[in-house]
């Protein structure tokens, strides 16, 4: 039964490929077989019908047999007579009611006829017909109508689609192909990345230089990083740099649902940067088209893609060593690349281009705000200090965000707290100023987002408060607790400071526990980030005692986009001591929170207070009301805990 299947569908593929690889014979059989149809159903259709006269009568016209019309010549009826090669047609009036007699010849001719006609006084005549020629004219005049209106169709449409029939095929219109003016000095933040390619811009201005001493430069370099961190303006700038010409291209572009249009495409690119050389040709999104086909085996993979990979793979190949074009290539995925792409002679380096530190950040910025009109308040410093995690695109986002937000206030320059409020959108979400929320809502938030704020203070590994806000933001935040990291170039957290947000974020369930003695929904996202921290530590970090230095959850999430799968490879009963112990210590951890919540009742009585009325709080203020607590109650400040 498979076989059959297979062999069947093989069948269909054979038939599509011939009528997809033939289009113009297509085409042609198409409008044979319309034709033929459309000419009968009209021979048949017209056998009969009514045909309103020029006064007022009819005519009637009909197809019957020789013998009817000439019964109706004998019968006087006729009036006139038409004879063509093949057929007669007689004319008959009766009254206002005209008929015509359509009959074929008889074969053998028939040597009554003009006798019976003459005799019967009936007006007669002789059409000569053009043969075979005019009926194969008849036939293929229609045929080529239509084929010169299809060319014509088919050229408006591939003028626009880049080439080819119907424009798949080629790749010109798809090749951005420019001599960028873009420079070095225009890419900030990623110093380290334009060290590592500086030497390609030499190789291709100097390429006899290398290939005098016998050196190799390599034929790829894949740029890698997270989005907006500049990779596409950084290969930009190897060619502005150079000076050579720049083909840019998608890797989605590539792929259609034709297969082998994707391959086809690849060669033209390289021809065309191959005649331009030296030259620069850069893939934007490779993963696109260089999925690891291992990857696809299982299921057949996809033709279309692998046959494109291929093609690639082979054109690196192709280039010789004195061949001065670099192929430049951007992805965010490089963990499910084919290995074949990345062995040595295809992309030789990979060069990372990570998110900016402060000093990248602050030159971003520097770089972006030097066309807008800044006011004299505002300190890059404090803006690069407050926005650590954030790509290169973000951070010309943020400026362009605090423009608009200066136009929309009809300011003539941009100050230091539209660029704050920018900051907040882009980390929190947009302020939603209509959606409004009951007396009661307020109050909950307010201790909530209080607790969060205390606790944040009070712990040592936790980030400090830079904003406290019960105004509702982004898709479903009621208030939040914003959290600017203070420390660059941290890559890694300590136990005592996964445990320390730990406490934070089971303070805001804490503190409506405590102060209104009820708990809402609010805290159900609290929760469950909670409850995955306790799972890493125990599963991934080995920070507990339940499974030692085990790893029992692998992830294969990428490292730059997040998310993923995650493996689990434990039994059934190692699963049961995970839960307890997950419960445990988030009981013990929570009473811990309450118990200092309790402590500092005062000091969030009076920061809820101050919420409820002035509807935010700067961090300043928040420290300010935990200080005056502590001194007021005699108590050791707990602030320098960072």
């Amino acid at each position: 039964m498979q076989n059959n299947m297979s062999n069947n569908n093989q069948n269909d593929n054979n038939n599509k490929n011939f009528f997809n690889d033939n289009p113009l014979l297509s085409f042609a059989i198409f409008a044979i077989i319309a034709i033929l149809l459309f000419k009968t159903f009209i021979g048949d259709s017209g056998s009969t019908g009514d045909v309103a006269g020029a006064f007022g009568g009819t005519t009637q016209t009909k197809s019957v047999k020789y013998s009817d019309v000439k019964s109706a010549i004998k019968s006087g009826k006729v009036q006139s007579v038409k004879i063509t090669p093949s057929t007669i047609e007689a004319t008959s009036v009766e009254g206002n009611q005209k008929t015509k007699l359509i009959a074929q010849l008889v074969p053998t001719g028939d040597k009554e006829l003009v006798p019976l006609l003459e005799e019967k006084n009936v007006v007669y005549e002789g059409v000569m017909g053009g043969g075979i020629i005019s009926d194969l004219i008849g036939m293929l005049l229609p045929i080529l109508i239509f084929f010169a209106i299809w060319m014509f169709l088919a050229k408006k449409m591939t003028k626009g689609m880049g080439g080819g029939i119907l424009g798949v095929g080629k790749a010109d219109k798809l090749i951005n192909a420019e001599k960028p003016d873009t420079k070095f000095s225009d890419v900030a933040g990623v110093e380290e990345a334009k060290d590592e390619v500086k030497e390609i811009v030499d190789f291709l201005k100097f390429p006899e230089r290398y290939i005098e001493l016998g050196a190799k430069i390599p034929k790829g370099l894949l740029l890698v990083g997270p989005p907006g961190t500049g990779k596409t303006l950084l290969a930009k700038a190897v060619a502005g740099e150079a000076s050579v010409p720049f083909f840019s291209v998608s890797g989605s572009s590539f792929i259609e649902m034709f297969v082998g249009v994707g391959a086809s495409r690849v060669r033209d690119l390289f021809e065309q940067a191959k005649k331009d050389a030296p030259s620069i040709i850069f893939i934007d999104e490779i993963d696109a088209i260089g999925k690891s086909r291992a990857s696809g085996a299982q299921f057949g993979g996809n033709d279309e893609r692998e046959q494109t990979l291929n093609q690639l793979l082979a054109e690196m190949d192709g280039f010789g060593s004195n061949t001065p074009v670099i192929v430049l290539a951007a992805t965010n995925r490089p963990e499910i690349l084919d290995a074949a792409l990345l062995r040595a002679g295809r992309f030789d380096r990979q060069v990372l281009v990570d998110k900016p530190d402060y000093e990248g950040r602050l030159a971003i910025l520097k770089v972006h705000s030097k066309d807008v009109k800044m006011s004299n308040n505002v300190d890059m410093t404090v803006i690069a200090k407050a926005t650590a995690g954030l790509a290169g695109a973000d951070l010309a986002n943020i400026i362009n965000e605090g423009a608009l937000l200066a136009g929309r206030n009809n300011k003539k320059q941009i100050d230091q707290s539209d660029l704050m409020e920018a900051i907040e959108r882009a980390f929190v979400g947009l302020e939603k100023k209509n959606r409004k929320i009951n007396d009661i809502e307020k109050k909950i938030v307010s201790y909530h987002e209080s607790g969060h704020a205390l606790l944040a203070e009070l712990t040592k590994g936790a980030s400090r408060v830079t904003k406290v806000s019960i105004i509702p933001r982004g898709l479903g935040a009621l208030g939040y607790t914003l959290h600017l990291p203070e420390e660059e170039n941290r890559f890694l957290k300590q136990k005592h400071e996964l445990l320390a947000e730990l406490d934070v974020l089971l303070a805001g369930r804490g503190a409506e526990d405590v102060f209104l003695g009820e708990i809402s929904t609010g805290a159900s996202n609290d929760l469950q980030r909670a409850t995955d921290i306790i799972k890493a530590m125990i599963s991934v970090y080995g920070m507990s005692d339940v499974a030692g230095l085990m790893v029992l959850e692998k992830s294969t999430g990428n490292s730059f986009l997040g998310g993923g799968q995650t493996t689990k490879d434990y039994s059934d009963k190692m699963a049961e001591k995970i839960d307890d112990t997950v419960k445990m210590m988030l009981d013990s951890h929570y009473a811990s929170v309450k118990e200092t919540l309790n402590t500092y009742k005062d000091a969030i009585e009076e920061m809820t207070r101050v919420l409820l009325e002035t509807e935010v709080i700067e961090g300043a203020k928040v420290r300010e009301i935990i200080s005056e607590f502590e001194i007021k109650n005699g108590m050791p400040t707990r602030l320098a805990h960072t």
